[in-house]
């Protein structure tokens, strides 16, 4: 999840926050160029592994590692050789079992390929260690970074999607979390300028330990996690808490900050607690609650979601709360494979939107949506859902547009569809899902969780808005059909062919001329539909999808009179009108009364059962007539001369 150069000429981004999104995707949008036409390596997919004992030995002002990494891993077949992942710019010199060496080979498909001394049977468990060294290709770029903050030297690692084997040998495709880690981070134990040097990585520190000049930092983590989520940093950090009460079972948010920038960042970091019980109360207690959450300064314009201890670029309120979200969406449950990306990424960006909504209030987060929909709206195609051709390429799966940006308004619309009882009730039970929790999710996976806690078939839903392509545009029409009523005619044309119609509940706001408003939520089906609602007021004017809770574009509100038979024979004689205007009608057709207002929707003049008006002291402009008839209410436009 971390890039800029050439890809960030594909985050296109509108209104006042989308800079502080624009990082996110910047830094989740991470993988070197030789990552890009990544292809699942069919040959680890025989094995699950248990646990990692992960070893490494680095010094912040160089770019290499050494590591020794032990895996645990259950045969799922009978085994007579083993392959892990790693870059050929890396080295493995030896691997051992018990005590003895096992033959091995590395190949240019960035493999070790290791020989067994026997077979391993279907569900045995065994174990092996990997040594190995070198330094990692994509330093200065991608997933192990060695450089300098304030002149202090930092080494950090980002693994996001495919750059795990590019600093340990690993198994790193979506399919095998590991059950548990302990890693143990040898550093010097002091930089230069004999500050010293502190290591940061997932879950709880242990110990540190002094071996001579240097010294042990050991983490422990006990819950399943990816290749992708495992992360080491190690600088000259400055470290404080935050304490977290969770009804009684406290834990910290413990933060690793540059010495330069900790006086600011004792300023920003404290939301992160009103941001983690936000999230608590609207879903589930922090996934992680026993061990820690943490923030880890790094390099990069903005964060990655490693499991307990996000690593920050800044500590900007909106990437706080996207990392944050990560912990529950993305960590405690992964995409199932990359076309599922917005489970992670339209979930955690739609979190960040709902401390919008619950911290600063409604113009804000419709503020936040109107620049996600500009966003989405931008270019006339792309799915949510990724195809697998999508998934070798690193911006699609990271694009800020769809992944980002339409992921999390259609979990808005999901929302807006179901109801918050429902909608929220499906979310907290996908994340309590014994199938799914700490573990992998797909997009069906989802849908069938949320059709559960609703009742509904979202078949259609899912259809339009996740696996197909495109947006609405609508056309709606507004009429008075009789004095306490009013009728929608609505309409749309769709940007892509691949859907032929989105069906939407769409929320209309009627305005009346005494500051009255009324909304309305239409459930749109077909083309041409009409609703007709009862209106207790002199109604001034109509707006559509008021709260920007839709992705549309190019929608247009009009008065309509089409649904009166008679309207085209009625006539305002002469128009433009100077003074006196004698309104022609057809035979039988009865005047009650008829008021003049403004284009601000302001009463300006009444008269009643006449069809002979004066309107010499209006000024000039436009002006509007609503005659009230035996037959309906119908709106006529005067220019006064």
């Amino acid at each position: 999840m971390k890039r800029i150069l050439n890809l960030l000429t594909l985050f296109l981004f509108f209104g006042a926050n989308a800079q502080d999104f624009e990082t996110i995707v910047e830094a989740e949008t991470k993988a070197a160029l030789n990552r890009v036409n990544f292809v699942r390596n069919l040959n680890t997919g025989n094995y699950d592994l248990k646990y990692h004992r992960l070893e490494f030995e680095v010094d912040p002002s160089v770019a290499f590692i050494s590591g020794d990494v032990t895996s645990y891993f259950e045969a799922k077949e009978n085994l007579s050789q083993i392959t892990f992942e790693i870059d050929q710019a890396l080295t493995v010199w030896q691997v051992m079992q018990r005590g003895n060496p096992l033959p091995f080979i590395q190949n240019v498909n960035d493999e070790v390929v290791i020989t067994l001394p026997q077979a391993q049977n279907t569900g045995v468990l065994d174990s092996l260690t990997i040594s190995y060294s070198g330094n990692p290709i994509s330093s200065g770029l991608d997933s192990f970074e060695q450089t300098t903050h304030n002149g202090d030297p930092i080494i950090w690692t980002l693994s996001e999607p495919y750059g795990a084997k590019g600093w340990w040998p690993c198994k790193q495709d979506l399919n095998d979390k590991i059950d548990s880690i302990d890693v143990f981070i040898k550093t010097p134990q002091f930089n230069p300028s004999t500050e010293e040097y502190f290591a940061v990585s997932n879950g709880v520190e242990q110990s540190q330990t002094i071996d001579g000049s240097d010294k042990i930092t050991h983490f422990k983590h006990k819950y399943p996690i990816p290749a992708y989520l495992i992360a080491i940093a190690a600088t000259n950090y400055e470290t404080y808490s935050h304490n977290v009460p969770n009804n009684g079972n406290p834990f910290d948010i413990v933060n690793y900050v540059y010495p330069e920038s900790l006086a600011q960042a004792q300023i920003d970091t404290p939301i992160t607690v009103d941001i983690m019980n936000l999230f608590t109360n609207l879903f589930e207690e922090y996934p992680f609650a026993d061990e820690k959450y943490g923030h880890a300064q790094f390099g990069w314009g903005g964060g990655m979601e490693h499991t307990t201890v996000s690593f920050m670029g800044n500590f900007n309120r909106n990437l706080v709360a996207h990392e944050l979200a990560h912990q529950w969406f993305g960590n405690k449950i992964t995409c199932g494979s990359w076309k599922d990306i917005w489970l992670n990424e339209g979930f955690a960006t739609y979190l960040s939107g709902l401390v919008v909504e619950n911290l600063d209030g409604n113009s804000e987060f419709k503020a936040w949506k109107q620049t996600r929909n500009n966003s989405i709206t931008s270019a006339v195609g792309g799915a949510v859902y990724l195809t697998d051709a999508d998934t070798t390429n690193v911006g699609r799966i990271f694009s800020s547009r769809l992944s980002y940006s339409k992921g999390s308004m259609v979990l808005h619309m999901l929302r807006k569809q179901l109801g918050d009882t429902d909608f929220f009730q499906g979310m907290k039970d996908y994340l309590a899902d014994a199938d799914l929790a700490y573990g992998y999710a797909k997009t069906e996976d989802y849908k069938t969780i949320m059709e559960t806690a609703s009742g509904e078939n979202l078949t259609e839903f899912f259809n339009d808005w996740i696996y197909n392509q495109g947006y609405p545009s609508f056309t709606v029409e507004w009429s008075l059909p009789s004095s306490n009523m009013i009728r929608f005619t609505i309409s749309q044309a769709q940007s892509h062919a691949s859907v032929s119609f989105f069906e939407a509940p769409v929320k209309v706001r009627i305005y009346g001329t005494g500051g009255e408003i009324q909304d309305e939520v239409l459930d749109h089906t077909f083309n041409g539909e009409t609703f007709d609602r009862s209106v207790l007021f002199d109604i001034a004017s109509v707006e559509f999808d008021p709260e920007a809770d839709l992705i549309s574009r190019n929608n247009t509100v009009s008065l309509s009179n089409n649904d009166l038979s008679f309207q085209s024979e009625i006539k305002l004689v002469p128009n433009p009108s100077l003074n006196v205007v004698t309104i022609q009608k057809p035979n039988g057709l009865t005047i009650h009364k008829i008021t003049v207002y403004n284009m601000l929707g302001q009463d300006l003049i009444e008269f009643s059962n006449q069809e002979r008006i004066n309107v010499g002291n209006l000024s000039s402009g436009l002006h509007f007539l609503k005659l009230e008839t035996s037959s309906g209410t119908i709106h006529k436009s005067l220019l006064k001369q």
